[in-house]
């Protein structure tokens, strides 16, 4: 005995694929719009043909009323078989096809009627309304069973009521009608099915192609999985449709950009404001991960076009990974000038060295002077003009590894900066940046390079500039250096470059500053930051936010 699977019992009830059910519903659908069609045509459909039967009959009583010699008639003559008014109501019968065609007098008495026999007795139906001078129309039984029926008064000569005239249409003959209409209204009710079969046809293979013939239940488990993978990883999507209006933001593409759910539906630009990150999301930038910085945070982007002329754009949050890598690449700034200040102090050992076994103590002793007073001179001055512990104790050991790299780092005369800064950290980034670029750009461009860094207050302004003697910045370019990712070096280990100047310029613009870079005399580049309001009243310092140093 063999048994079937489950897998191969024929189920019951709606199919499972998406083609099947709609064109099962929308020719059910169809069906039913036929079926409900037709029965509304047909509905009204009987009361009309009876109209039309009573309204005939009701005609051809008028006009058979309408001829005077069937009134002289009905006055001269007896109610016979044989009489003129029979012949006469016989051949209207004929020619009109009525059922019957009956004159009768005041008191209701026939003067013909199709069976001779009834001739010369009442009506069998009330004839009142007709003898009152009405016109009627009605379907009603009488002798010869269920009939149309138009009844008339009959007027003499002198317009006074003799009787009345009746003329009935086979009711039988209407309902044929009715049923001989019925196998066309069904013929037509048929080819809109069929047109609404062929429709439904089409629509269900547009349908079984969009979604790629899965069943509902699969489109519904879809649908919650992406819910509950949009807002459950940890990067941040963004769905935009072809006019750049956003569609779909995720919980953490809503946390990375600062924006609200409210902003669904909302154009780009009006949603996140004009800037790079607006630019990166649009389009307008191309590339595979573009970095671009939104408030405090480094984030890569990646745009993938979809085919209905939209995009779906993810966003990952590098802001740890940029702290880590400038943090880094402090560490190996602070490794740099430690291994410079060991190199020098063990030439500076060996020389001391060759002059004790030389016993050349004097010369010895002068030597260890200069080279101490040299230091104590270079601290000093630093210090004297610049008197921020943090910005002094940086550009000491900028100058270390300036000199190590061949690059001479300087102070100008007219720096002169006051210990009472607002947020000193902040300005120890911007100095930092710029100082390294301008090392960068001088260590392998010219025959002297060199680096000079000017400090000044100008009330509770504070005004930065960085000069070196490298090949400077084209002034096609002097907008692009503050752009993310823009870089003309190569990257470091830890990932891209391009985000040192662009963050100079964002927090010197968080203080309500700006950032610009022009032509030095020297011929190489001129960096300027302005900070309003980045020096206090007094000389007491506020905790500054932790910014680290960007290379």
């Amino acid at each position: 005995m063999s048994t079937t699977s489950p897998a191969r019992r024929l189920r019951l009830g709606m199919p499972r694929r998406v083609f099947s059910q709609v064109l099962l519903m929308q020719v059910a659908i169809a069906a039913g719009v036929a079926v409900l069609a037709t029965g509304l045509f047909l509905a009204p459909l009987s009361d009309q043909l009876d109209d039309q039967a009573m309204r005939r009959a009701l005609a051809i009583a008028q006009t058979t009323a309408a001829q005077p010699q069937i009134a002289a008639d009905l006055e001269a003559s007896r109610p016979t078989p044989g009489g003129p008014v029979q012949a006469e109501a016989e051949r209207i019968r004929r020619a009109s096809g009525a059922e019957y065609v009956v004159i009768m007098n005041m008191r209701g008495i026939r003067w013909s009627h199709t069976d001779r026999a009834r001739i010369g007795k009442v009506v069998s139906t009330n004839p009142h309304d007709a003898l009152a001078g009405h016109e009627v129309m009605e379907i009603d039984d009488g002798t010869l069973g269920r009939s149309a029926r138009g009844k008339v008064p009959l007027r003499g000569a002198d317009g006074a009521i003799l009787g009345a005239v009746s003329v009935g249409i086979e009711y039988d003959s209407v309902r044929a009608r009715l049923i001989h209409a019925i196998p066309g209204l069904f013929a037509y009710a048929g080819g809109a099915l069929a047109v609404g079969a062929l429709a439904a046809y089409l629509i269900s293979r547009r349908v079984q192609r969009q979604t790629r013939d899965l069943a509902f239940s699969d489109i519904a488990a879809l649908l919650t999985e992406r819910e509950a993978m949009l807002h459950g990883i940890r990067e941040g999507v963004v769905a935009l449709d072809h006019d750049g209006r956003i569609r779909l933001l995720n919980d953490e593409a809503q946390r990375l950009l600062g924006v609200g759910g409210a902003a669904i539906g909302e154009p780009l630009e009006t949603a996140l404001g004009p800037g790079r990150t607006t630019d990166v999301l649009a389009g307008q930038v191309t590339g595979t991960d573009l970095l671009t910085v939104r408030g405090q945070r480094v984030l890569v982007a990646n745009r993938m076009p979809t085919d209905d002329g939209g995009a779906v754009v993810t966003l990952r949050d590098r802001t740890e990974l940029e702290q880590l890598g400038r943090e880094l690449d402090s560490t190996r700034g602070l490794i740099d000038a430690l291994r410079a200040k060991d190199h020098e102090h063990a030439n500076h050992m060996h020389t001391l060295l060759g002059l004790l076994e030389l016993e050349m103590y004097e010369e010895a002793a002068e030597f260890v002077g200069e080279v101490t007073g040299a230091h104590r001179a270079t601290a000093e001055q630093i210090t004297e003009k610049i008197q921020d512990p943090l910005l002094a104790a940086l550009l000491v050991g900028k100058a270390t590894v300036a000199a190590e790299r061949g690059v001479a780092l300087g102070v100008s005369s007219d720096t002169a900066l006051p210990d009472r800064l607002v947020d000193p950290r902040g300005l120890v980034t911007i100095v930092g940046n710029l100082v390294d670029n301008a090392l960068d750009a001088t260590a392998a461009s010219t025959r002297h390079p060199r680096v000079e860094v000017a400090l000044r207050a100008e009330g509770r302004t504070a005004v930065l500039t960085v000069r070196d003697t490298g090949p400077g910045v084209p002034a096609d370019q002097r907008e692009s250096v503050f752009v993310e990712g823009w870089s003309t070096k190569e990257p470091p280990a830890h990932g891209k470059r391009g985000i040192g100047l662009a963050l100079v310029r964002r927090l010197a613009e968080r203080q309500g500053g700006t950032a610009t870079v022009a032509e030095s005399a020297s011929g190489g580049a001129a960096f300027t930051v302005v900070l309003p309001e980045a020096l206090g009243g007094s000389t007491a310092r506020e905790p500054a936010p932790d910014v680290t140093e960007e290379v």
